[in-house]
């Protein structure tokens, strides 16, 4: 069963509870930066195995080299993966299985935040056909893989899903009144309410996979930077400097998620304290609308009917 009544909510939870993760394989969207690269590192100094999705070949062989030179015993590699592109999502699940039959986690990590109105390479809203649609291809073309392995998915969502009230099922690509902080929240909400959807799926289908969902609090990465224009970026500069944690604390609820045995299927890990924005990392708040099971049904229909598939979890 995925469900593990025996585990108790997580307080305080700190990397020294980490396993040896020898032989165990992890796979991180957007890896050679921020969030993924710190938990990347966690893992790797946990001699785990680590596969580093990447939008940049050259910035994703350079985290993979910087990577290789902290001490444990893991073996590194690299995968090129543009979530804005359902080729490339194909083109990279063809590459990871060059590299292994199993996965112990997929860390669905990588995102953008605030970016002007865009469409992906499939006419997508660029935040949610990367953030949510990107992601959801990527967990179903490797879900063997997972299973393989009886892993887990790792959702990262963010305190920002609170900003929003729901998915906007009339017009989810936000068509006629874009706003890029609340398609940024929208996009969050919908890792998350994806999340505990797969969770409720997976235990309805007693599968061994795991579901565990998780968010950094606010962290200063390159997400504030690379998204984000006039305002928003003058804002972000100064916040990060005198608010901000560091992306290797923001990093420790994904590896909870991703390989703490603590972690449980349905559970939503991040920092606790300050409007969950940073602190001890255990179980954080999730805002109501996101337990809606039949939203998050149809959310899950929608992302099939998007990207034309229908996934199974049994």
């Amino acid at each position: 069963m995925s469900s593990s009544p025996a585990l108790q909510p997580v307080t305080n939870w700190k990397i020294e509870q980490l396993d040896d993760l020898t032989g165990k394989r992890y796979l991180i969207t957007g890896a050679n930066s921020g969030i993924g690269y710190e938990a990347a590192v966690h893992l790797r100094r946990a001699n785990a195995d680590v596969i580093v999705a990447s939008r940049s070949a050259e910035k994703g062989a350079e985290a993979a080299a910087n990577l290789a030179r902290i001490p444990g015993s893991g073996v590194i590699e690299l995968v090129q993966l543009d979530l804005a592109s359902l080729d490339s999502i194909r083109r990279a699940n063809d590459s990871i299985r060059d590299h292994t039959d199993g996965l112990d986690a997929v860390v669905n990590n990588a995102g953008i935040m605030q970016t002007p109105q865009r469409q992906t390479a499939d006419g997508f809203e660029l935040q949610f056909g990367t953030n949510h649609l990107g992601h959801f291809m990527l967990d179903y073309l490797t879900f063997d893989l997972i299973k393989a392995r009886s892993g887990r998915i790792v959702p990262v969502s963010s305190i920002a899903h609170h900003q929003a009230r729901g998915i906007n099922f009339d017009d989810p690509m936000h068509a006629d009144d874009y706003s890029p902080t609340r398609a940024y929240g929208h996009s969050k909400f919908a890792n998350l309410m994806y999340g505990l959807e797969l969770a409720r799926r997976l235990e309805a289908a007693a599968s061994d996979v795991i579901s565990a969902s998780a968010h950094p609090g606010y962290s200063a990465t390159n997400l504030q930077k690379t998204g984000p224009t006039g305002l928003f970026r003058m804002i972000y500069k100064v916040s990060n400097a005198l608010m901000a944690q560091h992306a290797t604390d923001g990093a420790l609820p994904v590896v909870l998620a991703a390989a703490g045995n603590e972690a449980r299927n349905g559970a939503y890990y991040g920092p606790t304290k300050r409007g969950d924005s940073r602190g001890p990392v255990g179980e954080s708040r999730i805002a109501k609308e996101a337990r809606d099971e039949e939203a998050g049904s149809r959310l899950w229909s929608l992302s099939e009917e998007l990207l034309d598939i229908k996934w199974d979890v049994t």
